[in-house]
């Protein structure tokens, strides 16, 4: 999992929870910002569930009112304080949320405004990053109500934390954006397949793949715009910035 999230809502999940199609204008710019004089090539909508575990070379743009999501492989800084694009965009809050499943790392931290309110990264029995006052949420965590589990008849290590880092991580995605990718979902919780991202795959100048010629089939066409995600007037705020920072 690696997420990025620049948020200027009170509430998003409200607004994850009643996103429909993505706003294409928007992501783009966002796009274009994170790599500037590069080609973009669009590679379509994917839920945010498959774009969060992104193991390819595809960046992925979700753009809703108030809210902007960036998903890539390389947003698995050891230290979250060290997030590349970070301040892309200016925002009220930024969330880094990131886990890797084959060594259970698992890590998170929140800006408000250019500064860092907390951020904690670590593997089972080692702490890579621990900033700012533990937030409220953390309080079972810490309390060891939400135990590391071991293989029968292994020894933990003596140094293992009370906690599973990714499910640590998971617990602030859940605390901020209304959701987790694993486990049960709670009542009221969002599902992330329901939320939809656009794929860019980038490019030297004048080398990104040319797009397909448009189709005489009527329904192919139909089809395809179905599918094409909606590009009206949201997240104007965000896109000004954008442009703004561009000049």
């Amino acid at each position: 999992m690696s997420t990025l999230w620049f948020v200027d809502t009170p509430d998003p999940a409200a607004v994850l929870g009643n996103a429909e199609s993505p706003d294409g204008d928007a992501a783009l710019a966002v796009a274009q910002r994170l790599h500037p004089n590069m080609d973009l090539a669009p590679t379509g909508v994917v839920p945010l569930s498959q774009a969060a575990g992104v193991t390819d070379d595809v960046l992925y743009v979700g753009a809703f009112p108030g809210l902007v999501v960036v998903c890539h492989k390389d947003l698995t800084p050891t230290t979250p304080t060290t997030t590349p694009w970070r301040s892309a965009i200016d925002s009220a809050t930024t969330y880094l949320v990131a886990s890797r499943p084959e060594d259970a790392w698992g890590a998170f931290a929140v800006w408000e405004g250019d500064t860092l309110r907390r951020s904690f990264s670590a593997a089972p029995a080692t702490i890579l990053e621990d900033s700012g006052i533990p937030l409220v949420w953390e309080r079972p965590y810490w309390a060891g109500e939400f135990p590391l589990q071991h293989p029968p008849g292994a020894l933990p290590d003596p140094q293992s934390l009370p906690f599973h880092p990714q499910q640590f991580a998971e617990a602030a995605n859940r605390e901020w954006l209304g959701f987790r990718y694993t486990g049960a979902r709670s009542e009221g919780e969002l599902n992330p397949t329901s939320i939809g991202l656009l794929g860019f795959t980038v490019h030297p100048p004048g080398q990104a793949p040319r797009p397909n010629p448009p189709t005489t089939d009527a329904s192919a066409a139909r089809d395809s715009a179905a599918a094409a995600p909606a590009t009206g007037a949201v997240k104007r705020t965000f896109l000004d910035r954008i442009r703004r920072k561009t000049r």
